[in-house]
């Protein structure tokens, strides 16, 4: 089967390829040489670049962070925890997903997971903060987000 890479993969396309929890939002690429460390496995940093880009696009698909807004709120990361299940070396063809686990009145809870040939490879949870524009306070959540995330990711709403 051959894989779109930087595309948004369908439910059909990540079972396909073998990610046993597909999500709404996951993209595929390939493992490149600059991705490597001495040892030509991926190097520890190179997982939360990969990480990272996919965090910016799911903010970017729901409107939240938008740059240039001045109503937008900011988003900062409060924490972030990777496990690294397996190692990756090059030309590996590997599939992010993301989706927001859980979210409360100002944050969001958001676990990636990276699945090359049917194995999760490595995993990052974290905590996303929203921020007034000038960080002094907390932002909340628009209820129509909190409602999208609900349906599209399954998300649980954990607001006091």
């Amino acid at each position: 089967m051959s894989i779109p890479f930087h595309t948004r993969l369908t439910i059909h396309e990540q079972t396909d390829a073998g990610v046993l929890e597909p999500a709404a939002l996951a993209f595929a690429d390939r493992v490149h040489h600059d991705d490597l460390d001495a040892l030509l496995h991926v190097n520890n940093v190179r997982y939360f670049v990969w990480f990272e880009r996919l965090r910016v696009r799911f903010m970017q698909d729901y409107a939240i962070g938008t740059i240039g807004d001045p109503q937008s709120p900011r988003i900062v990361v409060r924490s972030a925890e990777v496990r690294y299940l397996q190692e990756m070396v090059r030309d590996e063809v590997y599939i992010i997903t993301t989706r927001c686990t859980a979210m409360r009145r100002t944050s969001l809870t958001l676990h990636q997971a990276i699945w090359s040939g049917g194995t999760k490879r490595a995993t990052l949870d974290c905590v996303m903060v929203l921020l007034t524009q000038d960080g002094k306070n907390r932002a909340p959540i628009p209820e129509e987000i909190k409602a999208r995330l609900r349906q599209t990711d399954g998300a649980v709403d954990q607001s006091p």
